[in-house]
């Protein structure tokens, strides 16, 4: 099937997406579409993107109207991970002139930035609907949060909040960084100073992969910063290399063969890869990585657009077989990282 018609089915199963696979343990529904959390959020980032590329009206209205539609109903409270599609609706302000997202836009930054709670040396705190996590950073929050708070700063022209998301990549890396792989942990907390299970978790590294090459292609950083930045995504690119599976996937656990291959990782290296490839920031001879995941991941694609193999919201563990426990059914995620993927692919 030609990769336009691919998309069209995958965007279908995103918009229709509807909780009852199994059962929901998150404050506000991560599955349908109709919610506002960081699964929409990511939703929205990677339908933006394809309108980007395709300047296709029908999928510009759609976000507007879903944003409407959310507006009306009244905004959740603002933390790390509701501030997810607040990054697609400063591209939406920008776009359409609309005060009203604007100012949206610059209470949800200003909150991140200057009240959202911090932990010690100032890293954000993963605070989510029903947890506080104290004292926890988690990689999930630069894709999250990190990047709108970069994209603010530039379009209000505020020097310091790019600089707090410039400080949250390093301070981030600085405690997440496993040094013996170059992968990262899934999180840290200063509450005893430890990384929990010590979880090498396959969608927490993809966050930085795919972070990384987006907020890039945002701001022009110094040149010492993007130097660190990059040769961390080196490191984590030539260890994930070294452990992809055979059929291209990776595992749940990127170093435990025994847990299951996920797709929605996979997706995400897959774009990050490619895409960092295509920019220079990694060297060509990835491209047969990221090429192979690219495949096994359309593998994963039924007749009708559904993304299978990808692991529900997944928490901190405090063990690794938590991981493997995770259900799997699809996610929002799971057809939005297969689009940020296949709309990567179009490049190639």
């Amino acid at each position: 099937m030609e990769t336009h018609a691919i998309i069209e089915k995958v965007i279908g199963q995103l918009k229709q997406l509807q909780g009852g696979a199994v059962e929901e343990t998150c404050p506000i529904g991560i599955i349908s579409m109709e919610n506002w959390e960081w699964p929409q959020g990511v939703g929205l980032f990677s339908l933006y993107l394809y309108y980007r590329k395709t300047a296709r009206q029908d999928i510009k209205q759609y976000l507007i109207d879903w944003f409407n539609r959310r507006i009306a109903e009244g905004l959740p409270s603002k933390n790390v991970n509701t501030m997810c599609p607040m990054l697609t609706l400063s591209f939406l302000a920008e776009e359409t002139g609309r005060e009203d997202y604007m100012a949206l836009c610059r209470e949800w930054a200003e909150y991140a930035v200057k009240d959202m709670p911090r932990t010690e040396e100032g890293g954000i705190q993963h605070v989510v609907s029903g947890h506080l996590n104290e004292g926890e950073v988690w990689d999930d929050t630069l894709y999250m949060t990190v990047l709108f708070v970069c994209r603010m700063g530039l379009l209000l022209n505020e020097q310091s909040f790019i600089d707090e998301s410039v400080y949250q990549f390093l301070m981030h890396l600085k405690y997440l960084t496993d040094r013996r792989t170059g992968l990262l942990f899934h999180g840290w907390t200063f509450n005893g100073r430890h990384h929990f299970a010590e979880a090498l978790w396959a969608r927490g590294n993809s966050w930085y992969t795919a972070g990384l090459v987006d907020y890039l292609e945002m701001i022009e950083l110094p040149k010492p910063v993007e130097r660190l930045l990059l040769s961390a995504l080196e490191q984590q690119a030539a260890k994930l290399a070294e452990l992809q599976a055979a059929d291209g996937m990776w595992h749940t656990l990127l170093d435990d063969p025994n847990s299951y291959t996920e797709t929605s990782a996979t997706a995400a290296f897959a774009y990050g890869i490619l895409k960092a490839v295509r920019k220079g920031y990694l060297p060509e001879s990835y491209r047969e990585v990221g090429s192979k995941a690219y495949a096994a991941v359309v593998s994963q694609i039924d007749a009708e657009g559904v993304v299978n193999g990808v692991s529900y919201g997944t928490g901190m563990g405090r063990t690794l077989q938590e991981y493997r426990d995770i259900p799997i059914c699809p996610m929002p995620y799971g057809q939005s990282m297969t689009l940020l993927m296949l709309t990567e692919g179009l490049e190639h």
